[in-house]
């Protein structure tokens, strides 16, 4: 198969940040009609005020023909007002909330240290529908960091879900074969979103011949059964799986440095790049559910109407430039391989 043509795509993961880095990465994610966004600015996106605020920006900064809709969410905090979040989600601006443990990745300080102090807020979520997006890792330091997403499977997300099962949540960027069976064992209440970059990348990827700071994210990328795991599963066709790139821009020195920052910018290139892993497993027939049909219907939202048409060329594309931005180039994912495919419309 040399091209295929797919119902246009969705980014069930996204963060755009703000201010400079927003206007420069946006015109990136046009390959997808919606995205849900990431609240964790600084300061973060707690409150539907705020959540409206930031929308406004994204929407003012919104290239002039580029049809995208972001699909707010809120930062969930120990403070967080239970009736605030159902007022916002009543109103159809916030689409779920945020759970991100205390430290766990970039501007999550604010995020939660005792999930007993925020179930009242997960209660009336439950009682009105209400997704819940998860950043699946503990932040316990005795806690090795290859290890962190089976910990919080054990310590926070199945002791809530026994407490919550009407509780619809998300857990965001899977990354081992151990959240792969939670999930697959688990009732319709409970999904899981996987990226890009670790269905291609492992440790070795990270780590061999020295450590490439562009491939180093939150959650970490894990050994090679656990990739194949995520493989397996997104190429599946369970609708429980589904695409949430979670590409994450920051500048060019904010990686290159003694203490680099975690995330990578996947948004230009992430369909090719998927277009190739499906086509790797054989599984280019199911790439259209896992990355434009699964994710809205889990949502409860109607499919895109656009299409969207990919492209395998016989010879290999060239490596993609850095994104130029008023906050500085930002470095587009290259797991240097030989990439194939790219969207032509």
């Amino acid at each position: 198969m040399t091209e295929i043509t797919i119902t246009r795509p969705d980014d069930w993961h996204l963060h755009l940040r703000d201010g400079e880095m927003l206007r420069g990465v946006l015109p990136a994610s046009r390959d997808f009609a919606r995205a849900i966004i990431m609240p964790n600015l600084v300061p973060p996106v707690v409150t539907g005020a705020e959540a409206a605020a930031y929308r406004d920006r994204i929407l003012a900064a919104r290239p002039e023909g580029q049809g995208f809709e972001p699909l707010m969410t809120l930062y969930l905090t120990e403070g967080t007002d239970p009736e605030d979040v159902a007022s916002a989600a009543a109103s159809g601006l916030v689409t779920a909330v945020k759970l991100y443990p205390a430290g766990a990745t970039t501007n999550s300080a604010s995020g939660v240290r005792d999930v007993a102090k925020v179930m009242g807020v997960l209660e009336r979520m439950a009682e009105i529908g209400l997704p819940l997006c998860v950043h699946g890792e503990v932040t316990d330091p005795a806690v090795d960091i290859f290890d962190r997403e089976a910990a919080f499977i054990e310590r926070v997300l199945d002791p809530v879900r026994t407490r919550l099962p009407e509780l619809r949540i998300i857990m965001e960027h899977v990354t081992t074969r151990d959240g792969i069976d939670y999930i697959a064992g688990s009732g319709e209440n409970l999904a899981g979103s996987l990226t890009v970059h670790h269905l291609i990348l492992n440790r070795n990827d990270l780590l061999v011949g020295g450590v490439k700071p562009h491939f180093y994210c939150l959650p970490i990328v894990k050994r090679e059964h656990h990739r194949a795991a995520l493989v397996a599963a997104a190429t599946g066709g369970d609708p429980r799986f589904f695409l949430g790139t979670d590409s994450a821009p920051h500048s060019k020195d904010r990686k290159e440095c003694d203490c680099c920052a975690a995330g990578v910018f996947t948004a230009p290139n992430a369909m090719a790049w998927l277009a190739q892993v499906f086509e790797a497993e054989g599984a280019l027939d199911r790439l259209e559910g896992f990355a434009s049909l699964n994710g809205p219907a889990w949502y409860g939202l109607p499919p895109n109407a656009e299409k969207l048409t990919l492209r395998r060329s016989e010879a290999p594309l060239p490596a993609p430039e850095a994104l130029q931005t008023g906050a500085g180039p930002v470095v587009v994912f290259d797991p240097g391989l030989p990439l194939h495919w790219h969207v032509v419309a």
